[in-house]
């Protein structure tokens, strides 16, 4: 099981796009709402979560953690008792965590970044504590994931997939979806 946090000011791209090529690997994913029932996108999108961040149970069923960035998206997650500890629950136990755009940030001042490689939107390094920026679209260090902006939101989606389900899944849903 997937959780993908999604707070109002979110980047819709970055959290659609790696939804649907998680969803394509056969995994289970559940958007959470952050903050309420229905959450507006930094584009103006409404979505109704499956569940709220009241909901979320963490368990060994929980495989991996996806934040999305955007303004004030990012700044949202970073304030809810459950993206932290849901965090907190990932870090201690073996999860994977992807964080996207801004939202690396909310791990970097966590002190989760310190030695990793990592990337960001621009603007946003200083924020990535202790890690070796790149610059890159996505990196992969260890159980974190982290991508540069909506422009990467596939890419992402892609290292998500793959660290779940394998380098082969991957590849074929990247065909079938036509990307170079």
């Amino acid at each position: 099981m997937i959780y993908v946090f999604l707070a109002n000011g979110f980047e819709e791209t970055e959290a659609i796009a790696p939804i649907d090529i998680l969803r394509r690997c056969g995994k289970e994913v559940i958007t959470v709402g952050v903050g309420g029932g229905e959450i507006t996108g930094s584009h103006g999108i409404t979505v109704i979560p499956d569940i709220t961040e009241s909901d979320v149970i963490l368990s060994d069923l929980l495989e991996m953690i996806v934040l999305p960035g955007g303004m004030p998206g990012t700044l949202n997650l970073e304030k809810s008792s459950a993206v932290q500890a849901a965090i907190s629950y990932c870090t201690e136990n073996g999860r994977y965590i992807g964080a996207i755009c801004a939202a690396p940030s909310v791990l970097g001042k966590l002190g989760l970044l310190e030695g990793k490689k990592a990337t960001c939107f621009p603007g946003f390094e200083e924020f990535l504590l202790g890690a070796e920026y790149t610059g890159d679209l996505v990196n992969k260090d260890g159980k974190i994931i982290t991508a540069k902006g909506a422009g990467a939101a596939i890419e992402f989606g892609l290292a998500l997939g793959a660290a779940l389900c394998g380098e082969a899944k991957a590849t074929k849903i990247k065909q079938s979806l036509q990307c170079r």
